[in-house]
């Protein structure tokens, strides 16, 4: 269990002042000027000991990837870019910090920026988040006031500027990539790697791109140094995370958190335990709806955090925990998400563009179990061939989904497709549009 003085977002739930002044009360911006004294080496080093891992949901680290952009400053301006699209349903974890802890993205910023060589950030807000960025936009605006950020930031000699850009509601652009492409005034598609961002990024310029809880934990890593924040969790699965819990649970809500527990005893913490008891747990999407779900075995027993999650075939992502009990529709459930990827891929890809649409077709059937059970292997088969078969990670969003509802509740599957056909005379009837693609 993390232990509030360990706990770095004290103001999550917005019981304080979120300006600057309560900000500064809280330890925000104290002494900022010596980190930057430290040099871009020693700070990019700290955050690399602190075994900090990316909390947008691919978990790589994140002072290894400040590590990647170019040493020196070269003729190309070097660029940060902080990804606060947070589109992925069931996660909201990003939106109690832009609202209660906006000073934290700031100095955050401004610390990430001068670790790469960066003078100018840009945060990419969802469109959605309308409160969220104007109270962000006056903490930057306290922030150039106060002399914090902008010509020579908090003395140190370093320039800083700080902007935000507001998304218009598209999923697709969460992808790095897609986000610059959008950030550039183009259609948020996702680009081909390489070159990769920290080669040719924004405007063709080096370019890091982390998400909004990654940036704001720095100030405290760097504060209270590497070794205090590696001491909490697993080794590879270090410090405190955000995570978000929903569904049937008595208190939804976004809490801070040690990597590492059990993700039933955080279920019971934070959540107040599963509606009806946790016998009445059914699954549990454990971060994020494009993450595969888990049973109610495997819940009894797995550890949350990054590696415990990949042991089971699943994955943390952004840690927004949705949880299920006896009384859902499981094949509902995922037909909706699968409703949800095929209406937010952005076209660019074949096996994506086609394949959340047939997916789709299949799931509305398999709802109602007018499907024959050999179409569920043939689902299986059809979903191997979307993953890893596009430029970015939406394939595996159409897929994870639904090869995990095979995977542990097939029996479920054919079951409602046994009972349609005792309903039905063992009619299946498929209407197949005209122009429906075949695939493999």
């Amino acid at each position: 269990m993390l232990e509030f003085k360990d706990r770095i977002y004290v103001n999550l739930h917005g019981q304080d002042d979120w300006k600057l002044a309560g900000a500064r009360k809280r330890g925000d911006w104290d002494n900022t000027k010596a980190i930057l004294s430290l040099g871009r080496e020693k700070i990019v080093k700290e955050v690399i000991d602190s075994g900090l891992r990316g909390r947008g949901g691919a978990g790589f680290s994140t002072g290894l990837k400040w590590s990647f952009m170019p040493k020196g400053d070269g003729p190309l301006p070097h660029y940060l870019v902080i990804n606060g699209d947070e589109s992925e349903p069931g996660t909201c974890k990003d939106r109690e910090v832009l609202r209660h802890e906006p000073h934290k993205i700031v100095e955050g910023a401004l610390l990430a920026s001068f670790a790469i060589g960066a003078h100018v950030a840009y945060i990419y807000i969802r469109g959605e988040y309308y409160n969220e960025a104007n109270r962000l936009q006056v903490a930057i605006d306290e922030a150039y006031e106060a002399g914090l950020i902008g010509k020579n930031a908090c003395g140190s000699g370093w320039d800083f500027d700080f902007y935000i850009h507001r998304g218009a509601g598209a999923y697709i652009c969460g992808e790095e990539t897609a986000q610059l492409e959008s950030l550039e005034g183009k259609k948020g598609q996702p680009r081909l790697k390489p070159p990769f961002p920290a080669g040719k990024g924004l405007y063709g310029c080096p370019t890091t791109i982390n998400n909004v809880e990654s940036i704001s934990v720095t100030p405290t890593i760097m504060r209270r140094g590497a070794a205090w924040f590696s001491s909490i969790g697993r080794k590879n699965n270090t410090g405190p995370k955000l995570m978000a819990i929903s569904g049937h649970i008595q208190t939804p809500c976004v809490f801070e958190e040690a990597l590492g527990l059990p993700l039933k005893e955080i279920i019971e913490r934070h959540g107040g335990g599963v509606r009806g008891g946790w016998d009445n747990l059914l699954a549990v999407i454990p971060g994020g709806t494009s993450m595969p779900m888990l049973n109610k075995e495997v819940c009894d027993t797995v550890i949350m955090d990054f590696d415990g999650m990949r042991e089971v075939g699943s994955g943390l992502g952004t840690a927004g925990i949705v949880v299920m009990d006896k009384s859902t529709d499981l094949i509902r459930a995922i037909t909706r998400i699968s409703q949800f990827y095929k209406h937010e891929s952005c076209g660019q890809c074949t096996p994506c563009r086609e394949g959340s649409n047939w997916v789709l077709k299949v799931m509305k059937r398999m709802t109602e179990g007018r499907a024959e059970i050999e179409e569920i292997d043939m689902l299986m088969d059809v979903t191997k061939q979307i993953e890893n078969t596009t430029i970015c990670a939406m394939g595996m969003s159409v897929a994870w989904p639904v090869q995990a509802l095979i995977r542990n509740f097939r029996p479920m599957m054919e079951q409602r497709i046994m009972d349609y056909k005792k309903t039905h005379g063992g009619a299946v009837q498929v209407q197949v549009p005209v122009g429906t693609p075949v695939l493999g």
